[in-house]
């Protein structure tokens, strides 16, 4: 059952290169309403928490230090069809396989810094957003 609530995060990269406005923009000329929204660092531990389904992957050490070397924008969003609105206009992982108008085509640096996250599911969706806002 799809519903009209996504959650995403600004990512360090993005914060530390003052695209959040930028960010917040584009989310919201794609028809997309802010519901809830804060900015927070996160603790390797927290970070660890987050992403702990990527605990037995190799990547997981570089990601918890990259998610925890400085602020992140967490939010959670409004729109009919919301997770799979919201990951169109995410664009690819790898940002040279984003599509023109994406916000990784325009604001990742890389696979690894690409900007934001996107949930991939409503039930991810629901899950993140409690994370940072106990809902």
């Amino acid at each position: 059952m799809t519903t009209n609530r996504t959650f995403t995060m600004i990512k360090p990269d993005a914060v530390a290169e003052n695209h959040i406005g930028g960010i917040l923009h584009m989310i919201e000329q794609g028809g997309f309403r802010v519901v809830e929204l804060q900015k927070v660092a996160l603790t390797a531990a927290r970070a660890g928490e987050f992403y702990a389904v990527h605990r037995e992957r190799p990547f997981y050490n570089d990601l918890v230090a990259y998610m925890s070397s400085g602020p992140i924008v967490a939010a959670v969003l409004e729109k009919d069809n919301a997770v799979a609105d919201f990951r169109a206009l995410i664009g690819a992982t790898n940002p040279a396989n984003a599509e023109e108008g994406t916000i990784r085509k325009k604001y990742a640096k890389s696979i690894e810094a690409n900007a934001v996250h996107g949930s991939d599911s409503d039930e991810n969706a629901g899950i993140e957003a409690e994370f940072f806002f106990g809902k």
